[in-house]
């Protein structure tokens, strides 16, 4: 029977033990760590345990410890002098190479240089604000803000534009073909400020902060070599990758990328930068990955509640971008993969910025608070779940795309038509669209960088971008790139075979986004079967988000026209038109045009008789 009755449960306290065996173990590390040899009667009953054992004699391994104890104790109070004298070091040997790297050549450090002071200029904020801070904050109250706040305005604006003047007078002493460059961004933002919704209610901050966000990003990837490296092998990994996937895994893999990464990252960075929503920078953050229609999907719970301004960027964030998955498409036709992704990634901050000035927020939004946007995962219990309605929302939103998609398309082949039609009476061929883009838009091809020559083809593409769609566009860019890689003559008859380097990049660059005639039909498709209730909104404002994204991609042209340096290295003529050539290149065209243009002896008969078999020229007679 006693063994059947439950017995009481002693209880147990943990206070010998914390006090005695732990206490104790701790005592014995800091005897160690002071130099001190450990006591042969240590036992836990002198802490107050329930036990007590003498323990033998410390063995002699514990002397020879004493070193590296000592050692550690010395490394740990002296750490912070260990920290500093390593930062002084690394700082120096920074400050050697940035010295040398300026004095051997200026123009190629120059983009090193420029990040070096940005990052001086964060340092010295950060440590003025730690250090005079509260200071500052009692000297400046009494002072009234209204006042304070107008001169620091006015300061900042001075400093800025000296620093833009030293930057164009140091940087485009030797390229002069880039201050056309900084007078078409210069225009471009005027006629956007002209164009705006709301003159009085403009939010320069944003437009600030957004266009120095999409430079600083420019710089980073044209000038700097690591920049470009990384982007260009980004670029090589995205098409290898959709060479294996399908077009819905960029969209899964954007989207959980964009919640994990970019949700409240970039959504609080925007807000202290440029004074946005998270909604709205979570949609323009996501068109980076997904496409027009998909990145709404990330803010749909939110929709019906946003402002007609946060709405309008919704819509200029989708025309400014491309989608990931048509990346590996247009690198696959050869066009430049870091142009390409620098274009998009360029493009978010500069979409939201520019839609900021066209589209002023005069309305109270609801989401500038960290409360107001919370991002859920669905209400989808697995996998299964959440693929099926996925999938039953993908339907209604292509059906609606499809739908307006071709109707958007059967108008335009009617207008196309009928423009041909108009022109065979008056012996003008091949009137289309297409065509009288290739003459309104060469003034627009001009200011953004493109050489005078080459702005009819330029104008040409950018009238395919606007009227058909990019990926066609971006088809023909192909083929002017071919056919100056495989050394073609530049004119047959009068028209131009291929383009100048540099008028290819800032096309790839022009060319960048969604914005098309044909794209009305599919954001109002995709918008409109998200929030129906908010069809007439959408139709207001669509317009006008196409033109401001159309904007966008001429304005990251004009800054890649301002940034870009060529890379390519210079050929020696002589010694290429001498060997024995099999095939036409680019560079045997140059050094060909060169020979037949020079009168100097150093061009041989053997080296024109190789330019005479791939080209004819008087000289060849």
């Amino acid at each position: 029977m006693e063994e059947n009755t439950p017995r009481q449960r002693e209880s147990i306290s943990l206070t010998p033990m914390a006090n005695g065996l732990e206490n104790m173990g701790a005592e014995f590390l800091e005897n160690l760590e002071e130099g001190q040899p450990p006591d042969s009667n240590w036992s836990p009953a002198e802490g107050g345990g329930s036990w007590s054992k003498e323990r033998p004699k410390p063995l002699s391994r514990w002397r020879s410890l004493q070193p590296a104890i000592r050692a550690r104790h010395f490394c740990k109070e002296h750490a912070r002098l260990f920290h500093w004298i390593l930062t002084g070091l690394l700082c120096t040997a920074f400050t050697a190479f940035l010295l040398i790297a300026c004095l051997l050549d200026f123009q190629r450090a120059l983009a090193l240089f420029v990040l070096t002071c940005v990052m001086l200029t964060f340092l010295a904020y950060s440590l003025v604000k730690r250090i005079l801070g509260p200071k500052l904050m009692r000297w400046v109250r009494p002072l009234g803000n209204s006042r304070l706040n107008l001169w620091f305005k006015r300061a900042l604006a001075l400093a800025a534009l000296l620093g833009l003047v030293l930057w164009l007078i140091l940087d485009t002493s030797q390229r002069p073909e880039q201050l056309v460059s900084f007078a078409g961004i210069c225009i471009f933002i005027l006629l956007l400020f002209a164009c705006s919704k709301h003159h009085h209610a403009v939010s320069w901050r944003a437009v600030f902060w957004g266009l120095g966000l999409q430079f600083a990003l420019g710089l980073f990837v044209i000038r700097t070599e690591p920049g470009f490296i990384a982007f260009q092998w980004l670029g090589d990994q995205i098409q290898i990758f959709l060479s294996y996937t399908e077009e819905g895994s960029i969209f899964v893999f954007g989207e959980a990328l964009v919640k994990d990464v970019f949700a409240f990252q970039i959504a609080w960075l925007m807000q202290v930068t440029m004074g946005t929503t998270a909604t709205e920078t979570l949609s323009v953050a996501g068109n980076i990955f997904v496409s027009q229609t998909e990145a709404p999907l990330l803010i749909r719970p939110y929709l019906a509640d946003m402002t007609l301004s946060e709405v309008h960027v919704v819509m200029t964030g989708g025309y400014a971008t491309i989608a990931g998955s048509m990346l590996g498409a247009y690198i696959s036709f050869g066009v430049d993969a870091a142009s390409l992704i620098a274009a998009s990634v360029m493009a978010a901050p500069c979409a939201l910025a520019l839609s900021k000035l066209v589209y002023p927020e005069v309305e109270e939004s609801k989401f500038r608070s960290e409360e107001g946007v919370k991002l859920t995962y669905g209400d989808a219990q697995n996998v299964l779940e959440a693929a099926s309605s996925g999938a039953s929302i993908s339907v209604k939103v292509i059906a609606n795309i499809a739908a307006n998609l071709i109707a958007f398309l059967a108008a335009l082949a009617f207008i196309n038509a009928a423009l041909s039609w108009l022109g065979g009476m008056v012996d003008i061929q091949g009137l289309s669209f297409e065509l009288i883009c290739s003459y309104v838009l060469r003034p627009v091809a001009f200011m953004m960088g493109v050489a005078w020559e080459d702005c009819s083809v330029v104008a040409e593409l950018l009238g395919t971008k606007l009227f058909l769609n990019e990926f066609v566009a971006y088809q023909e860019l192909s083929q002017y790139k071919q056919r100056r890689l495989a050394g073609a003559e530049e004119w047959v008859g009068d028209r131009k075979q291929w383009i100048s380097i540099r008028a290819e990049i800032l096309t790839t660059f022009a060319l960048c986004g969604f914005a098309n005639f044909s794209s009305i039909g599919i954001m109002l498709g995709g918008l409109t079967s998200l929030v129906p209730q908010r069809k007439s909104d959408f139709s207001q404002i669509v317009l006008r988000a196409l033109f401001t994204g159309a904007c966008v991609s001429l304005v990251n042209a004009c800054v890649a026209g301002i940034l870009y340096v060529p890379r390519e290295a210079e050929v020696d003529c002589v010694s290429l038109l001498n060997t024995t050539l099999s095939s036409s290149s680019f560079e045997v065209y140059q050094c060909c045009r060169e020979a037949f243009q020079s009168t100097s002896p150093n061009f041989s008969a053997e080296a024109l008789g190789n330019c005479c078999r791939f080209y004819n020229h008087t000289t060849c007679a």
